[in-house]
């Protein structure tokens, strides 16, 4: 399985999440990659329950970057891409670049979101990157 195919599923299982909030991740992982036949892979389980792990503070600095919304009233399919970029840019630095994500996550926008959540999703991601990359060099 190629990253961006990786990428996909991980997206599928952050999606799925918001709708299985009576079970744990663990539970919901092992049906989905029972249920989807996803390999064995490391990107896939480390970066799903990094996202799980982390959410509060990705939730945090999507909320501080997204005018005017909060992860709570954005649309589930947009919330699990943000969140899935954002993980990424912030814990996965060095094995993906910032650009990588950003684009990867157009990408998956355009599959499964609503058009006019592109321009919205790429402004908070590269007002993210941006600060990412600013504290980097700063």
């Amino acid at each position: 399985m190629n990253r961006h195919d990786a990428r996909e599923a991980v997206f599928e299982l952050l999606f799925e999440t918001e709708f299985r909030t009576d079970e744990n991740r663990e539970e919901i992982f092992a049906a989905s990659a029972e249920n989807r036949e996803l390999p064995e892979d490391r990107y896939i389980r480390d970066t799903y329950f990094g996202v799980c792990e982390h959410l509060e503070e990705i939730d945090a600095l999507i909320n501080m970057h997204s005018k005017g919304w909060k992860t709570t009233r954005l649309a589930k399919v947009t919330r699990s891409i943000l969140r899935l970029a954002v993980y990424e840019m912030l814990y996965l630095r060095g094995e993906i670049p910032e650009s990588v994500s950003l684009n990867e996550a157009v990408e998956l926008c355009k599959k499964f979101d609503d058009e006019k959540a592109k321009a919205f999703l790429n402004g908070v991601l590269n007002s993210i990157k941006n600060e990412i990359v600013g504290a980097e060099n700063g």
